[in-house]
């Protein structure tokens, strides 16, 4: 006799469908007894490759998502991992009692079916059943067949059901792995090494981000979940590997937003001897083939908008594209206070420790960023903002970086990488300086890095894309909640 759950309550249907189970683990068939079934099809193949399998005899396994009992006969359809297929049940074929059993199964329920596969008189490829065996209960009701699950708290909470009654979420993620596969294919034919480097740190540090706290009950000491991959990949351009990238999860201790999660996967890669313009190349270059290989073509909906990912993409600097756009030109400011003034004339806000670096910013997020549609590489960024990027020689306020914009947000970003150690000390020392200013006393220069530099790193361009945000544009999504498989939820209690 099965146990009875005593810890919840169930609604009727749950309690139908328990006793259900019970009814057949007391009859000596418990699904939970069967180890394995020797699935030999599945059902996208058959209904594909009718002709070879017509009339031949398969084992399919797969959820049961409707059903039509009609006196001596039944028509239903199973679900497995690449699409539906209709069964015909007959109960002279298999039995009056099995026929009994069968029409008391439940939609959900996971069966093993041996049949033989034709096709009815409206031409629906189906498997005509000689047997069946239950192998998994579903214990729960399914969602409404027509309204299927649309609740999109509950979707993202419960992927698993997602995925059994809106099929086409499977579809989302079937693309995610193909994107995936694409970009490693892109890379690893252009001779880079995809490596992994540690995601816990002994210091917080790298990109302008808050991180996740951890401790290590060994060492006795604080951690934090990296923030950036970027200085582990560059100590091994030190070591010379001159071709590098990683995919990986990076933590950020941060809001959340239809574009935001606090866990999310990226892409970094570094190559030896090149500058950003090489890695604008790569950029466009990648998504280009991503693109073709994944959906057949560089003209990519995406939530109303046809974007034109087809290599090149225009090049404009930041300065250039804040003055066309709000008539404001960053090479008129004398001083920090004149640039955080024009700002306070726009209605900007403002902090103490805005330079003419970060004013710029401030302007291109007002007036520009949400007119950025087709894909655009936003160049010369600041140097107060680009911690990690090789001043341009000649202007030493501004600095070899990029970022790449599509429907209105940013993609990625990329340097020249600085590789003077007594400069990336000092931006460090006063990347330190500020956030202990704003509060964050954790904040630490790393001199491990900073050591490893000062063995020589040469020549190198760097470049971070978001791998999430590439995937909602190539699969139409509209949250990034919408690509991860299981995003990150607020407790229900």
């Amino acid at each position: 006799m099965q146990e009875k759950d005593t810890t919840v309550s169930f609604s009727e249907q749950e309690q139908i469908r328990r006793e259900k189970l019970a009814e057949i683990i007391d009859s000596g068939n418990s699904p939970y007894n069967i180890t394995k079934f020797g699935k030999n099809a599945d059902s996208d193949t058959i209904i594909n490759n009718y002709e070879k399998y017509e009339g031949e005899k398969v084992l399919v396994a797969g959820r049961m998502m409707s059903r039509r009992v009609m006196g001596k006969a039944s028509f239903a359809h199973i679900q497995d991992g690449s699409g539906l297929i209709q069964l015909y049940v007959k109960r002279d074929e298999i039995g009056t009692e099995n026929y009994q059993i069968f029409k008391n199964y439940d939609l959900g329920d996971i069966l093993g079916i041996e049949g033989t596969v034709f096709k009815t008189k409206t031409q629906e490829v189906s498997i005509h059943v000689l047997s069946i065996v239950l192998l998994a209960k579903c214990l729960k009701p399914l969602p409404e067949k027509y309204h299927g699950l649309q609740n999109t708290d509950l979707r993202y909470r419960q992927r698993y059901l997602d995925m059994i009654v809106n099929p086409e979420v499977k579809d989302t993620f079937i693309k995610r792995g193909k994107i995936l596969s694409a970009i490693r294919d892109f890379l690893d034919s252009r001779g880079f090494l995809e490596v992994d480097t540690p995601i816990l740190h002994t210091l917080e540090t790298g990109a302008a981000a808050r991180p996740f706290e951890t401790h290590h009950n060994t060492l006795d000491i604080p951690m934090y979940l990296r923030i950036e991959t970027e200085l582990y990949l560059k100590r091994l351009i030190v070591g010379g590997i001159e071709k590098v990238y990683e995919i990986g999860r990076i933590f950020r201790n941060e809001g959340m937003s239809r574009y935001h999660n606090p866990e999310f996967t990226s892409i970094e890669l570094y190559q030896a001897y090149v500058d950003y313009h090489e890695m604008m190349k790569i950029t466009e270059e990648l998504y280009e083939y991503v693109a073709l290989e994944v959906l057949g073509t560089t003209d990519v909906e995406y939530m109303g908008e046809t974007i034109h990912l087809k290599a090149p993409w225009p090049r404009v600097t930041m300065a250039g594209i804040v003055k066309e756009k709000s008539g404001v030109d960053y090479f008129d400011w004398k001083s920090d206070e004149e640039a955080r003034e024009a700002l306070r004339k726009l209605n900007i806000k403002t902090e103490k420790t805005d330079t003419k670096g970060h004013c710029l910013e401030k302007l291109f997020d007002e007036y520009v960023e949400d007119s950025l549609i087709q894909p655009i590489f936003i160049m010369d960024y600041p140097v107060e903002i680009s911690p990690l990027a090789k001043r341009k020689a000649d202007n030493p306020d501004l600095t070899e970086r990029f970022e790449f914009f599509i429907c209105k947000n940013e993609g990625g970003n990329a340097f020249s990488e600085l590789n003077d150690p007594v400069d990336q000390r000092k931006r460090f020392e006063e990347q330190v300086r500020v956030r202990h200013m704003l509060g964050d006393k954790n904040s630490k220069v790393d001199e491990d890095f900073l050591n490893a530099l000062e063995y020589g790193m040469p020549p190198t361009g760097g470049l971070g894309i978001g791998i999430d945000r590439m995937i909602m544009l190539l699969t139409n999504s509209e949250s990034i909640r919408d690509v991860l498989l299981f995003p990150t939820m607020k407790p229900l209690d």
